[in-house]
């Protein structure tokens, strides 16, 4: 059973949340600011957290900050805002996906599924015998142990990171436009996630590039999408 941490000031929330994730059959863990969130992390494992931006005491950016220094978990970013740039903050803090409030408790539901279901395959160790593993140059991927190094040192990138990097270095050389990598990763329709993607493709180079702004491994091919170089063997 996959615990949930909901944390949002407005209980009301908190319980309309936790009542559709019970029924689901998760475990749902409680905490009404970033504070409370972070203590709660210290005690108790949990799977994925569900965080309002808005909060007093410690708001949802800064509790995502200091979550991300130790933890890799799923991270849901509920937001009152629904301009691009609030989604885009928190995207670029550590967030995995973001639903803006108001919003249909069934929609919340069906992305907890959904990033719990690759934090899972990114955690899992497959049992073959033969391991897959993916090599561009310096960089090489272990889908089997899910782990990631540069040039020998490891890599440590969230699950939607890793998974567009594993795309695109299985594909190597081939180019994907936005749409396209998203619809692989999210399984969704893609309507406006330019910037959505946008932002974990620079999440990635900053964490596998020795410099992002002339990077090696991941590239933009201007107006059509990206791609990871192809090396020579």
């Amino acid at each position: 059973m996959a615990k949930i941490l909901v944390c949002d000031d407005d209980k009301e929330i908190v319980e309309a949340i936790d009542i559709y994730l019970t029924q689901e059959g998760y475990e749902v863990l409680k905490a009404y600011d970033g504070e409370e969130a972070l203590r709660v992390l210290k005690t108790q494992k949990a799977d994925l957290l569900v965080l309002d931006v808005m909060m007093p005491k410690l708001d949802g950016i800064r509790a995502t900050l200091k979550i991300r220094e130790q933890n890799n978990m799923p991270i849901i970013i509920l937001s009152a805002k629904s301009e691009d740039a609030d989604k885009i903050l928190g995207l670029n803090v550590g967030a995995d996906d973001y639903v803006t409030k108001p919003f249909n408790p069934l929609e919340l539901v069906a992305r907890v599924k959904s990033q719990l279901r690759r934090y899972t395959q990114l955690g899992s160790t497959a049992d073959h015998t033969d391991q897959e593993v993916y090599v561009a140059g310096g960089l090489m991927i272990n889908d089997d142990l899910k782990e990631v190094t540069v040039d020998g040192e490891p890599v440590k990138l969230t699950p939607i990171e890793y998974n567009i990097l594993l795309l695109l270095v299985k594909n190597q050389g081939k180019v994907f436009s936005i749409d396209q990598i998203y619809e692989n990763i999210w399984n969704e329709n893609a309507i406006g996630v330019d910037n959505t993607v946008a932002v974990h493709i620079r999440h990635i180079r900053e964490k596998i590039e020795i410099n992002p702004k002339d990077p090696r491994y991941l590239k933009v091919v201007w107006g059509v999408g990206y791609k990871v170089e192809k090396f020579s063997s």
